[in-house]
């Protein structure tokens, strides 16, 4: 086994961007709203999923074992809280010689459980389960080698 050796490739600006939805159930969305995370505070949901996203890109290499360490120049996280959920994207900008795809989906996954654990107690029913959180289409937007 072995990582991909990038010696010979040249270092470019690259960007990649993720997006992802976190379906909620209506009390999930009043919970993200009104930036309550818990009845023991736990802190605003979207500013702490958003802080999550940028560790979690920084983190990469140390959780995906084949990606390598890049220079990060740049992380944006975006948030969108709709009626049956959240969308969020997350935008990773580096000068290296590997992409950042990895990174961005890593940092929009980590936001998104993140958000998930802020709210999940508005999202629990009865029994403690969770029969209508999940969080779906997550993929890369857009690649880009400049």
């Amino acid at each position: 086994m072995s990582m991909v050796d990038v010696t010979g490739k040249k270092e470019e600006i690259r960007i990649a961007e993720a997006s992802g939805f976190l379906r909620l159930t209506e009390d999930g969305v009043n919970a993200v709203k009104s930036g309550e995370s818990h009845p023991q505070g736990k802190g605003d949901p979207i500013e702490v999923a958003k802080i999550a996203a940028i560790l979690a890109v920084k983190k990469t290499p140390e959780l995906v074992p084949h990606c390598h360490p890049v220079k990060i120049t740049g992380v944006d996280v975006d948030v969108k809280v709709l009626e049956d959920g959240v969308k969020m994207s997350v935008r990773v900008k580096s000068e290296g010689k590997t992409g950042v795809e990895m990174d961005a989906l890593t940092g929009l996954v980590v936001g998104l459980v993140t958000l998930w654990d802020m709210v999940k107690y508005a999202e629990k029913d009865r029994e403690g389960q969770y029969p209508h959180t999940r969080i779906e289409n997550v993929r890369v937007v857009e690649k880009i080698i400049k």
